[in-house]
């Protein structure tokens, strides 16, 4: 009878400790979120501009600075993100500048990992000329005022030039002057009606930031890049060019000291 007891006592406390073990819950996988907000540089694979692009053309980058969080690289350096572009305006020949819209879709990671989003343009390059509406994320063009004023003052010298001749020629050389820079600034300011004012650019290579409009979420496994982590330049150890190889030199038999160089 003891021994009996002992045994149903024993797979009671086995049947016990199995339903703690299944009602335990398990631990949930850490997670890394990219909060909403966060800026991204990004580089231009290929170029934007107003004169060619066309609503619903892909734009292509990849990001340019690792994103971390607590500690760990979530987004790094050569993730690729792709884009939208959503509206097109070209130059006006009177007035108005040219304007486009990109919005950013999705983020590729280096090992295929893929998140689905909206954000749109932060900030540009400082080296551009185009401006940024903050806003909107929307890219215009330079204004070309002083552009406009040029070809009118070079069209009136041009033509006071020209009546300047002519008017010698009558022996009226001053009312010629004015005659002359008459018809060149009309003539000035009809060019500048039919030509268009530059086109907004985004050259290939530009930097800019996007800002995520929503957070994304990622799990411990999704950020292991292993072999697919971006490839670093290896640091030069020599005071050489990057430009410049090692050479070694191997004698050529039955050629006295003569040496050959070889790569």
């Amino acid at each position: 009878m003891r021994v009996l007891a002992i045994l149903i006592t024993s797979a009671v406390a086995a049947c016990l400790a199995a339903q703690e073990q299944k009602a335990a819950p398990a631990a949930p996988a850490a997670s890394f979120v990219v909060e909403k907000g966060t800026r991204i540089p990004l580089s231009l694979i290929n170029s934007v501009s107003t004169k060619h692009a066309a609503e619903g053309d892909r734009v292509y980058l990849e990001s340019a600075f690792p994103i971390l969080v607590n500690g760990r690289i979530v987004i790094p350096p050569g993730s690729y993100v792709a884009g939208t572009v959503t509206d097109v305006k070209r130059p006006g020949r009177v007035k108005g500048r040219g304007e486009v819209f990109v919005r950013f879709d999705s983020l590729t990671l280096p090992n295929g990992v893929t998140r689905d989003f909206r954000a749109r343009i932060g900030s540009l390059d400082g080296r551009t000329n185009e401006e940024l509406d903050r806003t909107e994320g929307r890219v215009k063009s330079e204004g070309n005022k002083s552009g406009d004023a040029r070809t009118v003052g070079e069209a009136t010298a041009a033509g006071a030039s020209v009546g300047v001749i002519a008017g010698s020629a009558a022996g009226r050389a001053g009312l010629g002057a004015g005659v002359g820079a008459a018809a060149g600034a009309a003539a000035g300011l009809v060019g500048v009606l039919l030509s268009r004012g530059p086109d907004a650019v985004l050259a290939q290579g530009t930097t800019l930031e996007m800002v995520l409009d929503r957070p994304l979420t990622f799990t411990e496994n999704e950020i292991d890049f292993g072999s697919n982590a971006p490839r670093r330049s290896a640091p030069r150890t020599s005071a050489e060019p990057a430009t410049t190889q090692q050479r070694r030199s191997i004698p050529i038999p039955g050629r006295g000291g003569i040496n050959r160089w070889f790569l």
